[in-house]
């Protein structure tokens, strides 16, 4: 077996995951991660179209033109947004730029990567989101008589509860809860921020059925991780891709009984889900940016334009109440039509 230390690219991969970012940048755990994930993917790609060792893989491999096929990998094998593609191709651009400026015999892989542009995206990103009716055939497919199913099953409901990305469920512990008088869970964010999320009562419930068969005497403040799998005795947190494996397998099941579930989700769509049906129901969006974590309430109006149905229904109240007629049997116009909201909001 060689020796990683012989392998240029190793050494500095380690140094810019181990020191430049969290030690002398100053980044956040889940930033690293972000970045070690990318270079990660990129070798393993590399790997499977040269069908090479990962040990043997070098700069003179990490071609501009091998980077793109990866991107467009991301973007039309793995279905991932052009959002995720930017991100891959910003990680990247970040490592050579980081190599270029240590050694200047690296500059022209920089210099390679740099003619690789950032895909336009579309300036209103449309919101998937899951309806009310779905997520509750999401949540009835766990068999919860199994201990898996138990644990699937309390990941969805908290997910949603909490409108938590994926890393930030992963990286719970039990400590983290609190069941004082307000129930709430303490959420390790993006930017190495936290936030306090309040927990309803069904979850509550979950998580106390939750704790009596995965966490038996252990006590509330124990700081081991809340989801975890043991393999040769050693209890690691839950990975990400295990739960994305079981979500779809309970989408495909929840599709045939409801079209309302797609066949394949990811599990964002719990937390725009969430996010959407508390807007819906009137919570004000700058209580939803900070239960969401938004360093930015900006993020957040997304929310507030993506609700076709919320517009349709304001415009036909507010028409209503001074053109009651138009609403006297069948309309001359249908307001769910997109040029027609266009027309009503003065936008043509």
């Amino acid at each position: 077996m060689g020796r990683i230390k012989e392998n240029p690219l190793y050494q500095m991969i380690r140094d810019f995951l181990t020191d430049y970012l969290p030690v002398k940048r100053n980044c956040s755990p889940n930033t690293v991660r972000a970045y070690r994930t990318s270079l990660d993917q990129l070798l393993s790609y590399i790997q499977e179209q040269k069908q090479v060792k990962l040990l043997e893989i070098s700069f003179k491999d990490l071609s501009g033109e091998m980077i793109h096929a990866y991107l467009d990998h991301v973007e039309m094998d793995k279905h991932c947004s052009i959002k995720t593609r930017n991100h891959r191709l910003n990680c990247l651009r970040a490592f050579f730029c980081y190599a270029a400026l240590t050694d200047l015999t690296y500059v022209p892989y920089y210099s390679d990567i740099c003619k690789i542009p950032f895909k336009k995206t579309e300036k209103a990103e449309i919101i998937e989101y899951l309806n009310e009716s779905a997520i509750k055939s999401l949540l009835e497919q766990p068999d919860v008589s199994t201990l898996k199913g138990v644990r699937n099953q309390f990941i969805m409901v908290l997910m949603y509860d909490t409108a938590a990305r994926i890393q930030e469920i992963v990286d719970l512990r039990v400590c983290d809860f609190k069941l004082d008088s307000t129930p709430q869970v303490r959420i390790h964010g993006k930017g190495n921020k936290y936030r306090s999320v309040p927990l309803m009562e069904g979850t509550v419930l979950h998580y106390r059925h939750y704790l009596q068969l995965f966490h038996k005497n252990e006590p509330l403040s124990s700081d081991r991780p809340l989801f975890y799998t043991v393999r040769k005795g050693i209890c690691n947190p839950i990975s990400d891709d295990m739960i994305r494996v079981f979500m779809n397998r309970y989408a495909g099941q929840a599709h045939l009984l409801n079209p309302d579930v797609p066949e394949k989700i990811h599990p964002h769509l719990f937390r725009h889900s969430r996010a959407m049906h508390l807007y819906q129901h009137g919570m004000d969006l700058t209580l939803i940016s900070q239960w969401l974590g938004h360093a930015d309430i900006t993020t957040t109006l997304m929310y507030a334009h993506a609700d076709t149905e919320m517009k349709r229904r304001a415009i036909e109240q507010a028409t209503a109440q001074y053109y009651p007629e138009a609403f006297q049997g069948s309309s001359p116009y249908d307001i769910n039509d997109d040029d027609v909201l266009r027309r009503l909001y003065g936008l043509k």
